[in-house]
């Protein structure tokens, strides 16, 4: 009796652990960080992996320009 109410316990335990782990984290609210799609970018200079300063007008083309933002971990 004594040994199926620790069993009974354990797995209790286990199981709400496990049930907090597996909800998930808190919803971003986006609206709050950064430009928002379809936001005009702000003007802004950066320099290439080669020295050479870039504008956001240099780089302008006729149908707009694409930012990609890639973070390397190997940097």
């Amino acid at each position: 009796m004594m040994k199926t109410r620790s069993a009974i316990a354990v797995v209790t335990i286990v199981l709400a652990a496990a049930g907090l782990a597996a909800q998930a984290p808190p919803a971003v609210d986006t609206s709050k960080i950064g430009p928002q799609v379809g936001a005009v970018a702000p003007a802004f200079s950066g320099t290439d992996q080669f020295g050479k300063p870039h504008t956001l007008a240099s780089v302008m083309g006729p149908k707009g320009a694409m930012l990609v933002f890639f973070r390397s971990a190997d940097w």
